[in-house]
């Protein structure tokens, strides 16, 4: 992966800590008016931080959306285009951009951007984090990781377990005076659901799925509250940009909150997801914000902050969320894309394949359909004139939906947000200027999609 990074050096530079569950709808948090869900401590950073109210994810499953924020770009751009997908080593990630800036790093719970061993050029180890403790996919309670390459048993509730994994971490660069990036990723609430008992116990009202599921979310609530509470005891709190939110929207049991659609879908209930961010040192007065941003905002934003620059910085989807921090962003200054291209997922059982890594340690040898799986990123090319799938472009309050028809062509569906947050009024016949307007846009950007899978945006020497 690329490594050059230019930094300009600022007196103490903020630690930063991104927080991201699997699955957890809009709807999924009691500050969004969960009817039954218990998150007091996402309700206090709520009410206490930076609130965003319009946060999309770049995809509406899960690997696509944790490769944008590793990259800052749509993850079409690197094949990464379903779940179980991969990185490519071209791509210059997140951590070793603020890693060169003189960050330590380190990533926790899941990855899904490709394989956990430690050989491998897409392992969270080859892409610029210094510690990591990892799953290749979602995992329960008391889980097997990969501790840079050689599996460990974590004890205890799935994401209890995946903060104290991470703390070591944070407290010996706390202790160090180094800054540090913290990826924490929880495998919850993912299915199956499966809560501990004390945490069900809460919901025992509730029907057997709601009840497991929303025990689980409570359990990533009580982690995110442990790790407040160390980042307070070790006196780094104020300095440390505390960001939590989803991978995409609700399934199954889940909560959308009212919008349409669920995961899998770029109908809002597909995209749009829980945020909070919290750092006291800078976010002075909570505050609660509509302005359009996503998880693509993540890397600029980030990078932005430790003011790290990247040469040959590919194209970025995202921008610099830095002045909304600030409270002097008042719109976007740029659509978003989304673009659901038509290529199937990757199954990636954790347990099972971190098993057979344990075994491999006893023989040495590599399970042959891990092996398979683990052949590499996307390397096809994609044709230039074909813009398949299920494409959205988000300019403020306003969403064009381009949707493939069962035979041929598309047909184009216009919403206004502001007035229509369910989408359900499609305004595209009194808005054709407006329509074409967008639609132009939206296939210019999926062109340059298409420029970047196939391989336009690495230099010469970096190209396979």
């Amino acid at each position: 992966m690329q490594s050059a990074v230019a930094f300009s050096a600022e007196a103490s530079p903020p630690n930063v800590i991104l927080c991201m569950a699997d699955d957890q709808g809009w709807g999924d948090v009691g500050y969004n008016g969960h009817p039954h869900l218990q998150t007091p401590v996402l309700d206090e950073m709520a009410a206490s931080g930076l609130r965003l109210d319009r946060f999309y994810a770049a995809a509406p499953v899960c690997s696509p959306t944790r490769g944008s924020v590793m990259t800052g770009r749509h993850p079409n751009r690197y094949g990464c285009f379903s779940w179980g997908r991969t990185l490519r080593p071209e791509e210059v990630t997140l951590a070793e951009a603020i890693q060169r800036a003189g960050y330590t790093t380190g990533h926790f719970g899941k990855w899904h951007l490709g394989p956990v061993r430690a050989d491998n050029p897409v392992c969270p180890g080859q892409s610029g984090f210094d510690e990591w403790i990892s799953s290749p996919n979602f995992y329960e309670n008391d889980p097997l990781m990969s501790h840079r390459g050689k599996v460990i048993q974590l004890q205890g509730e799935s994401s209890l377990a995946t903060v104290e994994a991470a703390l070591p971490f944070v407290r010996r660069a706390a202790r160090a005076g180094q800054p540090f990036l913290a990826v924490i990723w929880f495998g919850n609430p993912h299915s199956p659901h499966v809560p501990v008992p004390e945490l069900a116990e809460l919901y025992a009202d509730q029907p057997k799925a709601q009840r497991n599921y929303l025990a689980e979310i409570t359990g990533i609530d009580r982690a995110m509250g442990r790790l407040r509470r160390e980042l307070e005891a070790l006196d780094i709190r104020q300095n440390t940009l505390l960001w939590y939110t989803s991978d995409n929207g609700a399934q199954g049991p889940g909560s959308t909150g009212g919008l349409r659609g669920k995961k899998g879908s770029l109908w809002e209930g597909g995209l749009r997801v829980p945020c909070v961010i919290e750092w006291p040192a800078r976010i002075k007065t909570p505050r609660r914000s509509d302005v359009v941003c996503g998880t693509v905002d993540i890397y600029p934003t980030v990078l932005d902050l430790a003011r790290a620059s990247v040469p040959q910085q590919p194209p970025l989807d995202g921008l610099s969320l830095l002045p909304l921090l600030d409270g002097t962003m008042a719109t976007r200054a740029k659509p978003l894309g989304f673009w659901v291209y038509p290529v199937g997922g990757h199954g990636t059982p954790s347990a099972e394949w971190l098993k057979r890594m344990r075994d491999e340690e006893q023989d040495g040898k590599l399970a042959a359909a891990q092996a398979e799986w683990e052949s590499g990123p996307w390397t096809e090319k994609v044709p230039e004139t074909d813009l398949p799938g299920h494409a959205a472009w988000l300019d403020g309050q306003f969403k064009l939906h381009r949707l493939p028809q069962k035979k041929t062509g598309f047909t184009y569906e216009l919403y206004d947000l502001a007035a229509d947050p369910n989408e359900a009024q499609d305004i595209a016949a009194q808005n054709s200027g407006r329509v074409e307007k967008m639609k132009a846009e939206l296939e210019k950007w999926q062109k340059a999609v298409v420029h970047s899978v196939n391989g336009g945006d690495y230099p010469a020497a970096e190209r396979k």
